[in-house]
C-alpha cells in the first residue's frame, strides 16, 4: 500500500490507492447509495487513515464565480474575463481566475481545489470535461458551463459558443467579392472543433463560387502569432503564392502581416488578410485588420448568467448557445493588384 503524507493527501491519490474513480470518492464523501459496501469500506478506511477532512456538503454559500482557462492569452482572454466580471458584478458576485490543464480539460488538482473553494458556479474555457469531473461537480451542486468549446462537448454539458462556420463563410465571401480567387486559409489546431468549423465555412464559400481550393494552401496553425508567421511565410515565399489569406484568429493574422512585411510585401496592395475574433488590437495595428467579430465579452456574460440560473435550480434542458458573428471591414483587404 502506498504511504501518503497526511498533510498532502489528495482525493486523486486516495482514488488511485483505492483503485476507484474520483466520482466514486465523491459518492462516498456525499453518502450516495450507489457504491458497493466493499468499495465504500475501502474508501472510508483510506480517508480515515490519511486524515482527509470532510467538508460541508450541500449548496455553496460562497459569492464566487470561478473562471478557468488552460492558458491566459491577454489578447482574447481579457474580453471573456471582462464579460464574466460584468455579469458577476450584476449578481453581487466576485470572480476567481484559475489557469489549469490543457485546452481539452483542467487537471485533477484543479478539481480538488474547486471542491475546497465551493464557488457558486464554474465557467470553463475548454473543449469538454471528463465524465468523472462532471459527476464530482454535480454531486457537490456546483453548476458549470463551457465557453467556446474547442472540441465537441458531451450532450449533457452546457455551453456557450459562436457561429464559427458562418464566420469563416463571411470572411471568405468578402475576399471573393473583392475579386480574389487565390485564397489560402490558416485555421487553428486540428483537434479543435472551432478550427474545423471556420475552415468548413471557408470551403463552402470557395465551393459556392466555383473556386478551386489548393490543398497545400489550407493549414492548421496554433491560433498564435508564431503559427501565422510560420505558415504565412511558407505560403508567401512561393512563386505561385496566394493573393489573400484568411487566418482563423487575429493573432495568426498579425503573424501573417509580420511575415508579409518581412518579405517586403504591402498589405493590402500585395496581399489581403482577414482575421478572426476582433480583439482590441485589430483596430490599432497598421493597417487596421479586417476581421470576423466573435462576441467574446458577451460569451462570458451569457455563460455567467447561465451558470447563475443553474445554481438557482435545475433547468428543463441542457442549454447550448451559439452567438452570432459578424464581419468588420477595415484596411487590410482590397481587390487584388
Amino acid at each position: 500500500m502506498t504511504n501518503l503524507p497526511a498533510d498532502r493527501v489528495t482525493l486523486a491519490a486516495i482514488a488511485s490507492e483505492a483503485s476507484v474513480s474520483l466520482s466514486t470518492i465523491s459518492k462516498v464523501l456525499n453518502g450516495r447509495p450507489d457504491v458497493s459496501p466493499d468499495t465504500r469500506g475501502r474508501v472510508e478506511s483510506l480517508l480515515a487513515t490519511h486524515g482527509y477532512l470532510r467538508r460541508k456538503t450541500g449548496k455553496s454559500e460562497s459569492r464566487l464565480i470561478e473562471l478557468v482557462f488552460h492558458e491566459l492569452e491577454a489578447a482574447w482572454s481579457m474580453e471573456i474575463i471582462r464579460g464574466v466580471e460584468d455579469a458577476a458584478k450584476e449578481a453581487g458576485m466576485s470572480v476567481v481566475l484559475t489557469e489549469s490543464g490543457s485546452r481539452h480539460s483542467p487537471d485533477a488538482e484543479w478539481l480538488e481545489a474547486v471542491m475546497r473553494r465551493r464557488p457558486v458556479g464554474v465557467v470553463l474555457v475548454f473543449s469538454d470535461l471528463p465524465e468523472d469531473y462532471r459527476e464530482t461537480l454535480r454531486s457537490r451542486a456546483i453548476p458549470f458551463v463551457i465557453i467556446d468549446p474547442a472540441g465537441d462537448p458531451s450532450p449533457d454539458v452546457p455551453s456557450v459558443g459562436s457561429a464559427n462556420w458562418s464566420g469563416g463563410l463571411m470572411a471568405t465571401r468578402h475576399l471573393i467579392e473583392l475579386g480574389h480567387t487565390r485564397i489560402a486559409a490558416i485555421t487553428g489546431p486540428d483537434d479543435m472543433m472551432c478550427s474545423h468549423a471556420r475552415l468548413d465555412g471557408f470551403r463552402s464559400a470557395m465551393n459556392s463560387a466555383g473556386i478551386a481550393i489548393e490543398s497545400d494552401w489550407v493549414r492548421f496553425g496554433d491560433f498564435h502569432n508564431s503559427g501565422g508567421e510560420l505558415h504565412g511565410r511558407d505560403l508567401l515565399e512561393r512563386a505561385d503564392r496566394p493573393t489573400a489569406i484568411f487566418a482563423g484568429s487575429d493573432l495568426q493574422a498579425l503573424g501573417v502581416l509580420e511575415a508579409a512585411r518581412g518579405l517586403g510585401m504591402r498589405v493590402p496592395q500585395d496581399l489581403s488578410i482577414v482575421g478572426y475574433d476582433d480583439i482590441p488590437m485589430a483596430k490599432w495595428v497598421s493597417p487596421r485588420l479586417t476581421t470576423v467579430h466573435q462576441p467574446l465579452r458577451r460569451m462570458g456574460e451569457e455563460a455567467t448568467r447561465l451558470v447563475l440560473r443553474m445554481s438557482a435550480g435545475p433547468l428543463d434542458v441542457v442549454p447550448r448557445m451559439d452567438l452570432a458573428t459578424s464581419l468588420v471591414i477595415r484596411d487590410s483587404t482590397a481587390p487584388p493588384a
